[in-house]
């Protein structure tokens, strides 16, 4: 809780209580069975955690994103699989509260912010996921509709949920070709690969999106046309920060399991605890977290300012924390010795969920490129 104010302590004591209580007990059970916890989110979005920072005219909480990292964190705890489907769903409320007109704003917003339905971010394809301007999937316009066809990959919630924001192609190569449109479930020529088999986070489903001649209304255009990857990557640099603070609470949750193990495991007649190699390493943790945190907080506050640097400090807090958080789950693993790899256990669970951070919402390769070439043209 260090520099945060008493109400933001106070969503920090909400999502923890949530993440302990209605989370951490099924998560084994989520990840091991493959279940999408719907109940559970809904009950999440019961406290505000389903449209945290979407103005509150339709039914957001109205935070800022330093608030959303705290309560992302805190959830993370509980499941870091669920609460990075959260963020994602999040990450597309607010797409659309941010750049959708009043008529789409109210339409989509309210229940996508009680969870009553659910959203996917549909910019990677099988052809272009770090290269995202070079996406190929279509809509071509005719009369008061595109005409969508095409395919994503690699999307979360695939075929469970029942908003997809869609990155596609509405005129020439190039970002500037590419507009933003939500395709709603349901709609004809819209339908879903096979759910893929992962490492991770195993609690939400991860399918192809296909558009097969679709059709969607005009009405469905989130702002202009050739606005879609400027909507997409400042969606992005929302979601670093989110998918940041997601592995902050697979660490924080590994560190004190460690710290509580090495109390407890008895070797050569003693304690883990006393042995000197093994505190340090404990330290190590705790401070690579704690330093995790600083800049992924320091990234959020730049990010609701919206000042000039706060892209680059955004790829820098997710390159950062989602390499260090892996490490520390990794190494709490390591000091759980043969434990570590049993799934009764949840550290390596912690392990797994947190791995995919490192690839996704820009792999940390392009997180580097980003950073260097904010550096070059300063």
């Amino acid at each position: 809780s260090m520099g945060l104010n008493e109400e933001q302590k106070g969503f920090q004591k909400v999502a923890f209580d949530f993440a302990a209580r209605e989370m951490a007990p099924n998560m084994a059970e989520w990840d091991q069975k493959e279940l999408f916890p719907v109940d559970v989110m809904r009950k999440a979005a019961l406290l505000g955690f389903g449209g945290v920072y979407v103005r509150t005219d339709v039914g957001g909480s109205g935070l800022s994103r330093l608030d959303t990292s705290v309560i992302f964190e805190a959830l993370a705890t509980g499941c870091t699989s669920t609460t990075a489907y959260i963020s994602i769903h999040n990450m597309c409320a607010w797409m659309i509260d941010s750049f959708g007109n009043e008529e789409q704003r109210h339409k989509f917003c309210p229940p996508l912010c009680t969870m009553e339905k659910f959203a996917s971010y549909c910019l990677t394809e099988p052809g272009s996921g770090s290269d995202a301007a070079s996406l190929l999937t279509s809509a071509k316009r005719q009369g008061d509709h595109y005409i969508l066809n095409g395919s994503k990959a690699f999307i979360s919630g695939g075929g469970e949920s029942d908003i997809y924001v869609v990155m596609c192609r509405t005129g020439g190569p190039g970002p500037k070709g590419i507009s933003c449109i939500v395709v709603e479930k349901g709609t004809p020529g819209l339908s879903f690969g096979k759910k893929e088999k992962k490492v991770g986070w195993n609690s939400q489903p991860t399918r192809a999106v296909i558009f097969e001649d679709c059709a969607v209304p005009v009405a469905n255009r989130i702002g202009s046309e050739g606005q879609g990857f400027l909507i997409a990557m400042k969606g992005l640099n929302g979601g670093r920060i989110n998918i940041a603070s997601c592995s902050l609470g697979a660490a924080h949750a590994s560190v004190i399991l460690t710290r509580d193990h090495l109390n407890v495991r008895k070797q050569f007649g003693e304690p883990l605890a006393s042995k000197q190699y093994l505190q340090f390493k404990l330290a190590d943790m705790a401070t690579r977290l704690v330093a995790s945190r600083l800049m992924i907080r320091n990234a959020a506050v730049a990010l609701q300012e919206e000042r000039e640097d706060a892209m680059a400090l955004c790829s820098m807090a997710k390159l950062f924390a989602t390499d260090e958080c892996f490490a520390i789950c990794n190494q709490a693993l390591q000091m759980h010795g043969g434990y570590g790899y049993l799934k009764d256990y949840a550290v390596q669970q912690y392990a797994r969920d947190s791995r995919v951070h490192q690839i996704l919402e820009g792999s940390n390769e392009v997180m580097r490129m980003l950073i260097s070439r904010s550096l070059l043209q300063e």
